[in-house]
Formats: C-alpha cells, sequence, structure tokens
C-alpha cells in the first residue's frame, strides 16, 4: 500500500500546491498559510454583516465565508461587499452553498469564491441504503455533472475560485451505499467533483476533509493527498478545519487536534477554527496554530529519515503493547500530572489532580478528571494515596523508600541498563530517541516490567516522537509508552494547542499509552499559583485524550459554531445544555443551528438538538429524528427526558469537601 501523503515524515516541509487567486489574496504554493471565519449575522442584513467583516478583518481574517442558502442571500453579498469596500475593506468574499445550485450560479458572479458541499449540492439526503451496480452508479455521476457543470463554467468564466467541502456527516445516501462512512467515502465525494472541474480545464480550487471525529477528518486528508496524487489530479491546496470543535478549552483542544497533526506534516494552505464563540475569537486562535511553523524548519533538529513506515496513516489502530499493571494493552492512555516542584504535599493539594478529600469524611473522591499517577520527582508523598492513584519518584528518591506499594521508580536508561534495583512489577525509564540503543531495545524486549516515558527537545517535536515510535514497532518491542512534553513560557492558549498537536498527533495514530505534561520549564510559582498550573495541565491532558477520541472522561459537545442560517443563538443554548448535561460522562451531543447542521453534521453524536424554525427545536436520537417541533423553552428538559428513556441519564453527584 502507497502511505505517501507528506513532503517528509522528519523534516518540516509544506507540501507544494498549486496557487489559487482568491480576490488578489493568493493560497497555496509559497503563501503564508492564511486564516478565514464564517459570518453568523443574517446575510440579509447588509449592515450587520458588514459590521461583523470588520471585527472579523481586525482580528485576522484575511477570507470572510458568508451563507447564502437562497438567491435572495446570494445576491445581497454584491451588497455586503460594495459597503465593505466603500468602507476601505479588499477582504475576497465565499458565499456557502448548501442544496442550492442556482444560489451558487449567482454568486459566483458576484464575488470572489463559491464553497460547495458534495454531499449535499446535487443530492437530497433520506439516510437510506441503495444498491447500485456500475451502469446505475455511472448515471448518478452522469446527474451529478449536469447539474454542476453549469457552476464550474461560470466560476471559469468569472475567475472565480471554488472549495469543494466534503463534511463527513453529510456524505450522500449513494457514496455512503458505496463507500460506507469512511474517510474513503470522504475523499471520493470530493473527487468526483474535482474531475469535473479538471474534465472543464478550472483548476482553481481548494479542497477540504472536515469531520467532528478528529481521527476521521485526519486521515480522510491524509488519503485524499495519497489519492490526488495516485489518480494524477493537481495538487490542490488544503483548507484545514475540524468541523463543530465547540467551544472554550474544549473547542481549542479539539481544533489543533486535528489540524495540527496535520501542520506537522506540511499539509494545509488555509485554517478555519471553528469555536461556538464570535467569528473573531476564531482568528487568533488560527493564527497561533499557523505560527508555530513560520520558522519550524529553521529551528528544527535533523531527525534520521524513515526507512519503513510500520502504521497505517489512513486508518486507526492501537500500537500492540504489553499490558504492564494498569498501562498498555487494552487500557486507555493514562495520565500523568506533574507534582514534583510542590513541596510538602497535603491533601488538599490532590485535589488538583481531580482527588477531592473530605476531612468530614476522612476519605477521598476522584472526579472524571482524576489523575492516574502523579510524579513527585526527589520528594516522595508521606501520606497514603488514595485509590486509584499511584506515584512515580525519581530512582534515587525511590530507593529510600519504605513503603513502596503503589510507588514506582523513573530513572535515566543509563541506570536501567545498569541492572539497578526494580520495582517487581512496573517500572519507568526516561528516554529520547539517541537513547533507543539496540541494548536498550534488547533490554526492553525482555522486560515485561517496563514503561518508556519518551521525551525530546527537538523543536519538531511530534514527528521526532514518532519516529521513536516507529523504531520501536519496526524492532518489535511492545513495551508501552508515555509522552512526556514540558514548555516554557507561553499564553494558556498557546500550551493548549502546542500539547494537543504534539501529544494529539501520536495519539490518533494509536502510538501513545498516557500523557505527562511536565512544568519544569516554566518559572516556580508560589503553591497557590503551582496548584492551578498543576490542575490546568491535568485537565488539558484529559481534553487531548477525549480530542483524539481514546479516552471519553466527559461529555462531549458536537456543536456548530454557527453562522446567518442559525435559529438561536448557538452560545447561550450551548452554555444552557452543558450546565445541565456535562457529568454525563462519555454522551455525545449535537447542538446545531439549524437543519443544514443537522442530523447528518452531528456525525456520530448520541443525541442532536436541531433548530427547525423560530423557538421551534428537532430532537435526533443518533441521526434519527424523535420530536420534530418542540418549544425551545422545554427542549432541553424533552431532551434530558430522552436520555432517561435509554438509562443513560444519572442525577448529578456533589462531592463532599
Amino acid at each position: 500500500m502507497n502511505k505517501t501523503y507528506s513532503p517528509s515524515l522528519v523534516a518540516y516541509e509544506r507540501r507544494k500546491t498549486r496557487v489559487v487567486n482568491i480576490g488578489g489574496v493568493p493560497v497555496g504554493g509559497d503563501n503564508p498559510i492564511r486564516v478565514q471565519s464564517m459570518t453568523t449575522v443574517d446575510t440579509m442584513d447588509t449592515l450587520g454583516s458588514v459590521e461583523q467583516c470588520i471585527r472579523m478583518i481586525e482580528a485576522g481574517c484575511e477570507y470572510i465565508r458568508i451563507t447564502a442558502p437562497s438567491i435572495k442571500e446570494a445576491e445581497n453579498l454584491k451588497n455586503i461587499k460594495d459597503e465593505l469596500k466603500r468602507r476601505g475593506y479588499s477582504v475576497p468574499l465565499i458565499a456557502d452553498i448548501h442544496f442550492t445550485p442556482n444560489a451558487a450560479e449567482v454568486a459566483a458572479r458576484l464575488i470572489e469564491k463559491v464553497r460547495v458541499n458534495p454531499g449535499n449540492y446535487a443530492d437530497k439526503k433520506k439516510f437510506q441504503v441503495i444498491e447500485y451496480d456500475d451502469v446505475s452508479y455511472q448515471a448518478e455521476l452522469d446527474r451529478i455533472r449536469e447539474r454542476f457543470e453549469p457552476l464550474v463554467r461560470i466560476c471559469k468564466e468569472y475567475g472565480t475560485a471554488m472549495r469543494i467541502g466534503t463534511n463527513h456527516g453529510s456524505l450522500s445516501d449513494r457514496i455512503l451505499s458505496r463507500y460506507g462512512d469512511t474517510p474513503l467515502g470522504m475523499v471520493e465525494s470530493a473527487l468526483e467533483f474535482i474531475r469535473i472541474c479538471e474534465a472543464e480545464a478550472y483548476y482553481d480550487i481548494v479542497i477540504s476533509m472536515k469531520a467532528s471525529n478528529t481521527q476521521v477528518m485526519v486521515q480522510a486528508y491524509r488519503l485524499l493527498v495519497q489519492k490526488l496524487e495516485e489518480e494524477g489530479l493537481q495538487p490542490y491546496p488544503l483548507h484545514l478545519g475540524v468541523t463543530e470543535a465547540g467551544e472554550a478549552e474544549d473547542g481549542r483542544i479539539k481544533s489543533a487536534v486535528g489540524i495540527g497533526t496535520l501542520l506537522e506534516d506540511g499539509l494545509g494552505d488555509t485554517v478555519r477554527v471553528s469555536l461556538t464563540e464570535a467569528p473573531e475569537a476564531e482568528a487568533p486562535v488560527a493564527q497561533a496554530l499557523i505560527n508555530r511553523y513560520t520558522h519550524r524548519a529553521e529551528k528544527a533538529q535533523p531527525i534520521e529519515p524513515i526507512c519503513h513506515v510500520p502504521i497505517n496513516p489512513f486508518q486507526y489502530h492501537r500500537r500492540e503493547t504489553t499490558e504492564v499493571e494498569n498501562i498498555g494493552a487494552l487500557n486507555v492512555p493514562r495520565v500523568v500530572a506533574d507534582l514534583s516542584r510542590l513541596q510538602d504535599v497535603k491533601y488538599a493539594d490532590l485535589k488538583s489532580v481531580g482527588h477531592l478529600y473530605s476531612m468530614l469524611l476522612d476519605k477521598f473522591n476522584m472526579n472524571d478528571l482524576g489523575a492516574d499517577f502523579i510524579y513527585t520527582g526527589d520528594t516522595a508523598i508521606n501520606f497514603m494515596l488514595p485509590n486509584g492513584l499511584q506515584e512515580i519518584v525519581n530512582y534515587t528518591a525511590w530507593t529510600k523508600i519504605q513503603e513502596r506499594k503503589g510507588r514506582h521508580p523513573l530513572m535515566d536508561t543509563a541506570t536501567y541498563l545498569s541492572n539497578a534495583e526494580r520495582h517487581p512489577t512496573q517500572n519507568f525509564i526516561l528516554a529520547t530517541i539517541h537513547e533507543l540503543t539496540p541494548e536498550l531495545l534488547e533490554q526492553l524486549k525482555r522486560d515485561i516490567t517496563a514503561v518508556l516515558v519518551l521525551h525530546t527537545h527537538n523543536e519538531h517535536a511530534m514527528p521526532e516522537l514518532r519516529k521513536c515510535f516507529f523504531r520501536l514497532v519496526n524492532n518489535g518491542v511492545q513495551t508501552p509508552c508515555i509522552i512526556k512534553r514540558a514548555y516554557g513560557q507561553l499564553t494558556p492558549d498557546e500550551v493548549q494547542l502546542y500539547a494537543a498537536t504534539d501529544v494529539g498527533g501520536l495519539l490518533i495514530d494509536g502510538l501513545c499509552d498516557g500523557v505527562l505534561l511536565g512544568t519544569e520549564l516554566l518559572p516556580l510559582q508560589e503553591k497557590p499559583e503551582e496548584l492551578q498550573t498543576i490542575e490546568q495541565l491535568n485537565n488539558l491532558s484529559f481534553g487531548i485524550l477525549q480530542a483524539a477520541r481514546t479516552r471519553m472522561s466527559k461529555t462531549e459537545y458536537i456543536s456548530c459554531p454557527s453562522c446567518g442560517r442559525t435559529l438561536f443563538d448557538l452560545q447561550e443554548t450551548t452554555a444552557m445544555i452543558r450546565k445541565r448535561t456535562d457529568h454525563l460522562k462519555g454522551v455525545k451531543i449535537g447542538i446545531m443551528g439549524c437543519i443544514v447542521n443537522g442530523p447528518g453534521e452531528m456525525a456520530d453524536a448520541d443525541y442532536g438538538y436541531v433548530g427547525v424554525g423560530k423557538d421551534k427545536i428537532a430532537l435526533y436520537r443518533g441521526q434519527n429524528v424523535i420530536k420534530k417541533a418542540v418549544p425551545a423553552d422545554r427542549a432541553v428538559d424533552e431532551l434530558i427526558d430522552l436520555i432517561r428513556e435509554d438509562d443513560k441519564w444519572i442525577e448529578p453527584i456533589h462531592l463532599e469537601e
């Protein structure tokens, strides 16, 4: 199988693409990675749209997308464009089209770019499984060509660019029937339209493969690049985005896991971060992701070439490892919290890592974000740890501990290879890529108590750590591995984005058995501030595992970022639903502003809350509508009733402190 999708898996190198001119702001080639977002104001509100566009431009947006659900909105794009120009702004505008080819054909004559979704441009989704033979399938392709060709010819005549944007949740019944709900189905959905464009000698195309599931999203983009090359199609620029990422920290982490993983391998020419927040909040997050790669090639340390890629980059598969107590094999990835700089740790301090001590009851409770291990460095805890929590101690300090139950040593490779004293069941070995010598690999093969803690100082961190895993797999080493990363004085947003990229990229490929976000590069703080940092890093670790779909520890909200089609206040509604359901561990709730971002876009949500009219909500179980027009003031209660019917509701528990 051809596994090529990146210019290099070891050196930072951007994929070479065609340059597509979009209203004088070209994308692709050697141009900067561009930032974009989408308005949320009603498209018919010209002045409101213009004011929001200006806020977005000032926040860093280089392209602005506006929904055009019908001809009247498409025609009004010209008024928005003219008013922006009158005020001195020439930002390219993009019409967002779903279901309405006639609106696309109007918009293509008026503004710089149109976005079409192959899943619903020429198809009506009915969630039906249809058996096709080659003749009937070709007849469907001919029908699509007839519907799509007029837009292609208009774009070619007017010099209008086009984004062919596949969404995981809105694949047509035809694609689902032949390819299933898969990355291959997403890619083929776009290729059908690209082949029509190329037959018309039209190449001003940008492509996206968006999904709310980060694993599916990353695999689809990779597979797209491979298929374009395999078929001899043009190397079109890529628009990166995780659709319906959500809000606040969760939305930023999820976006970075998906987008950052692709940027690491040189994929991506324009970025949109989809947050359930005001659109001007998205651009700084996208820019922060992009900025990390501005000087990556110069700062990165060389990594040896990869002779053999031992994984399938287009399909998730967990690396096979030995189970060492509760790490590796079928265990979920573990979280290690770094308490190594705390002096005189008290019971109450463990609250920062999800273990709450009740003085009244003299016992611990663990919340959903309770760390599995704490790393205490040279000073072991001097009290009995709560059930469900174990301790990792630097080797020299560990040798002086009398009570070693639940306490494990962290040793360097030299100590490990010296056959020094070990814990009988679980030992942690800190190593870099340069320490993965043949001698170490051979000893690890024979040791069923070893857990590697891999770390790197390379600016090109994720690819170097990935190379470590490839070396282990290629040498038959099944030792489980925890990833250790540490970051210096960055903003909280930057730490979220960088860690989510570095660790998330490895989780998406099934390579990681745990995460330890270290504090050693941060300035030492007073204990209250230090505990706050520890709590933030612990929560971030769990957030990354959830965003990569490898450990579900809390409710997941698949909420769209709003647009001019939205029928209620998404931010307010999401906050209201979160307040009442955020204790439902592992339940996925889709919150969609309109039917366009409805059952399909929710992809693999367990339940859906979808706007279908003014103050009217449809409730879904999976992709099946259960209630069609619930008054908005009763909709959250009825959503909870639906969850109760499925025996998935639990009453929230307020832990004693």
